[in-house]
């Protein structure tokens, strides 16, 4: 898998794993500048090496996922996958992430060969598109441009590490003076290179980049960000549908909306849809929302 720009062209070597066993997989951690090993780097990895064990005219539809443990970014990561059935038109799988001797993740997926059905879906919303938008980011360079020491550590590390996707956000986000707004965000992204016309490979890489964006929504209502000191985030489970071919390499736009937050965990949802207007996949996860 090649790619010109070196940043897709380092997360297209993260998700080549090594087989090590019949239905066992090696992958390599990347540092993204978070504390612990990206959620969406596991979900990415986890569906490849699912999908290393199912016949190739087989795409993944759905995936279910829950995160037990964080992920340490020094150390590889073992994906244990299980058949669990092969029937005529679908196959399941489920995986098991191993790192230091324990389960930090596991993941149930669903894959099919080719149907014809039913047709429908709900509308895109009506948007700007990407390039009358900002660069998503851009509001947090400037932040550490500007004044460096109100940025933990942490933050700052994410900021400067390389991103493989680029994002537009249709709403002005405001981290350092966040205001509460309805918990509803439309974001465009793309990766940064042209990929190869692979549809399981940019179905792995949707499954990377979904986890963005959905948990901050639920954090919207509320007027504060994950730059707060006093907010804890983690992904809890998250769980991805794919419904009709798609290009990472191309416009997507994430509409998400978070219908609940409470218990100390947030909820959010997502549909993804390319630039012509088809709803290409949904997503959902909760994770904790914690003040401390």
């Amino acid at each position: 898998m090649q790619s010109t720009d070196p940043r897709i062209g380092q997360l297209l070597r993260v998700l080549e794993l090594e087989p090590l066993e019949v239905n066992l997989f090696r992958g390599q951690s990347q540092d993204v500048g978070s504390p612990q090993v990206f959620g969406g780097q596991v979900l990415g990895q986890a569906l490849r090496a699912a999908s290393a064990t199912v016949a190739e005219a087989r795409m993944a539809h759905s995936l279910h996922a829950y995160f037990l443990r964080r992920g340490d970014c020094t150390a590889p990561i073992v994906y244990n996958v299980d058949r669990s059935r092969d029937g005529k038109s679908f196959s399941s799988r489920r995986v098991v992430a191993i790192q230091h001797g324990e389960q930090i993740f596991n993941m149930a997926a669903s894959f099919q060969a080719e149907e014809a059905g039913f047709d429908h879906q709900i509308p895109m919303p009506d948007v700007p598109p990407p390039e009358d938008l900002p660069d998503a980011i851009a509001p947090l360079r400037e932040l550490m441009q500007q004044m460096p020491e109100r940025l933990p550590a942490r933050v700052r590390r994410f900021i400067e590490t390389p991103r493989p996707f680029e994002f537009r956000a249709v709403q002005e986000i405001n981290y350092l003076q966040p205001r509460k707004a309805p918990p509803v965000r439309q974001v465009w992204f793309r990766a940064v290179g042209r990929l190869p016309d692979e549809q399981m490979l940019h179905r792995c890489l949707l499954a990377y980049v979904s986890d963005f964006y959905l948990l901050d929504t639920s954090t919207l209502p509320h007027g504060t960000t994950f730059l707060s000191a006093k907010l804890i985030m983690a992904s809890i489970d998250h769980a991805v549908w794919f419904h009709r071919p798609l290009r990472v390499d191309e416009w997507l736009l994430y509409a998400l909306d978070s219908p609940s937050a409470s218990g100390a965990r947030g909820f959010a949802r997502a549909s993804v849809f390319a630039r012509d207007g088809r709803l290409v996949a949904s997503t959902a996860q909760e994770g904790l929302v914690r003040l401390i």
